[in-house]
């Protein structure tokens, strides 16, 4: 894949992060996304409002905004880790996989493994792998691509390399992966290194930074090298071109639409003197 077949996206965690004190729609993401120029939109369950049981009125709102979908991101009340929610987390997916279809080269991404209870973790991740397997199976009957989402979140099971060594070794080979550099780097991964050795799995990327604390910055003011990183995914061999930008740091949280357009400009800054 060469520079010409990069896309860049934007995810709308950047104002879900905000919680109760954002009041606007999906209408209003869209719009802001849009305008700060991305070419793609990555949205959750959480931010995709009504528009969850209409999607062909959301394709014609993403046509209409030049946009396309990237990815319907997803999580679990159950963290993906409780067998008892097992059949719950299929029929999400078998939910938001159905509504991916409407949008020709979408996936879903499912959200990182997160401890819930109290046991083995070695348990956990077997529960884990078990849901994102039987998920891209079900995923693929409906045409969708499916990719795992790892975080540093809290109580995350997929937080440092030897977590991702351990979700990887059960996951079957279709299951893909959305490397995100903010989470790599707060777990003290080397990036280059765990999307050379998964390269195979890489998807698209999420694209986000850090200080050197592990605390949220703005894009290129903390210490992911994005040049590098955006080169190691082209090499990648089922990497389908999409960068998808997400800002969780303070500044950002202050005021996500403008945010989410510095760091468009950043990135084109970028590329332009890397290319």
């Amino acid at each position: 894949m060469n520079e010409r077949s990069l896309k860049y996206g934007c995810q709308t965690f950047t104002w879900e992060m905000l919680g109760d004190a954002w009041t606007g729609t999906a209408d209003d993401l869209v719009q802001a996304i849009a305008d700060a120029g991305y070419q793609g939109i990555e949205i959750t369950d959480t931010m995709i409002g009504d528009y969850a049981s209409r999607p062909a009125d959301f394709a014609k709102r993403l046509d209409d905004a030049g946009l396309s979908l990237v990815s319907f991101a997803y999580g679990s009340d159950g963290g993906f880790t409780e067998p008892d929610q097992a059949e719950a987390d299929l029929e999400a997916c078998r939910r938001w996989a159905g509504f991916a279809a409407h949008f020709p080269g979408a996936l879903i991404s499912m959200g990182s493994a997160t401890v819930m209870s109290p046991g083995d973790r070695s348990a956990k991740f077997n529960v884990a792998a078990d849901i994102y397997n039987r998920s891209t199976e079900l995923g693929k009957s409906l045409g969708v691509t499916v990719a795992l989402h790892p975080s540093s979140h809290h109580n995350t099971l997929l937080f440092d390399r030897n977590d991702y060594d351990q979700i990887f070794a059960r996951l079957d080979g279709g299951v893909g992966w959305v490397p995100d550099t903010g989470h790599i780097l707060r777990g003290n991964q080397d990036i280059m290194d765990v999307m050379a050795t998964y390269a195979d799995r890489i998807r698209y990327v999420h694209l986000k930074d850090v200080d050197a604390s592990g605390d949220w910055a703005m894009l290129c003011d903390g210490v992911c090298d994005v040049n590098a990183v955006i080169n190691s995914a082209l090499t990648a061999p089922n990497f389908n071109g999409w960068i998808v930008v997400e800002e969780e740091s303070e500044e950002a949280g202050k005021d996500p639409s403008a945010a989410v357009k510095t760091n468009f400009g950043r990135m084109m800054a970028l590329r332009s003197v890397e290319a």
